[in-house]
């Protein structure tokens, strides 16, 4: 309104043209594009309001693109982190404080093999704590590697599990989910005590326990973010990436593209002749000059 004021219009007789300066003179002024964006989406709802009461006769935010954001990659963890995250589960309950060790109760035994296997399978499989939680027994085939996993809009799609989340998976089957289970029938995988399924909520707290004792926050968004990262740093091409998140669009990918250009630098400075050339001039001047 102060800003409407100086150039004598009102929230009411404002035009397309006074909105978009009001977007150019909070950019001048160094406010980061993303505030600007929500300033936008903020207007928007209130001019849908005025038009829905008859205060005006048309919307001036039509039209109006939203400032150009750059896409901030999600924090992820180290693969040194992961490591120590993964053995956590197994650690905790097994002392009495002091690093004195205790026997774990069965259920404890039981709990800590569930626990190991989903931050496992968080990490090997990229999967969402929606669809941890909605995994079936039916669905995981350890025998040929992979896991059926149901993503966004019930869409279906395979993603391998290695070596280790395998290996944790086949203990949590065979040792821990029959005592948990109790003797009920359930078709989800991870079991809560008493045959009853996972919340989501109860899998953020078994993720920020592991990483509690790892030593380093983490979520279970950061386990997919950390697999998505690590695999394109190892030379995984986008699209493979894009079918082990299971992104209906590339472009939600693309934000691990950063980690592909930085492993590409580095390939291009070890393998292409002219960049050593390059290099190799530099260090070159540097000496002449001194």
């Amino acid at each position: 309104m102060e800003f409407l004021e100086a150039r004598e219009q009102t929230v009411l007789t404002a035009q397309r043209e006074d909105l978009k300066q009001l977007m150019q003179k909070l950019l001048g002024e160094g406010m980061d594009s993303r505030s600007v964006a929500r300033k936008l989406s903020a207007l928007r709802q209130f001019y849908r309001y005025l038009l829905l009461d008859k205060l005006i006769a048309h919307d001036p935010t039509l039209d109006i693109d939203s400032p150009k954001q750059w896409k901030v990659l999600p924090k992820a963890l180290s693969e040194e982190e992961v490591g120590a995250l993964m053995e956590a589960p197994s650690k905790r309950g097994g002392d009495g404080g002091g690093g004195t060790k205790v026997a774990q109760s069965p259920f404890a035994q039981a709990l800590a093999l569930r626990d190991r296997a989903i931050v496992e399978v968080l990490y090997a499989a990229a999967m969402r704590v929606s669809e941890v939680v909605t995994v079936r027994v039916e669905d995981t085939k350890l025998d040929a590697g992979y896991m059926l996993v149901r993503g966004k809009g019930d869409k279906e799609r395979m993603v391998p599990l290695g070596g280790p989340a395998q290996r944790a998976l086949a203990a949590y089957l065979k040792s821990a989910r029959p005592r948990l289970a109790g003797g009920k029938s359930a078709p989800e995988l991870f079991l809560a005590r008493g045959g009853h399924a996972l919340t989501r909520e109860r899998i953020w707290m078994i993720v920020e326990l592991a990483s509690r004792a790892a030593g380093r926050h983490a979520s279970p968004h950061m386990l997919r973010h950390s697999a998505a990262t690590h695999m394109v740093s190892h030379g995984a091409d986008l699209r493979t990436v894009q079918t082990v998140l299971g992104h209906a669009d590339i472009g939600t990918t693309q934000i691990y593209t950063h980690v592909a250009l930085e492993r590409l630098q580095t390939v291009y400075k070890d393998h292409h002749p002219r960049a050593k050339a390059r290099a190799r001039q530099t260090r070159t001047l540097k000496d002449e000059s001194r």
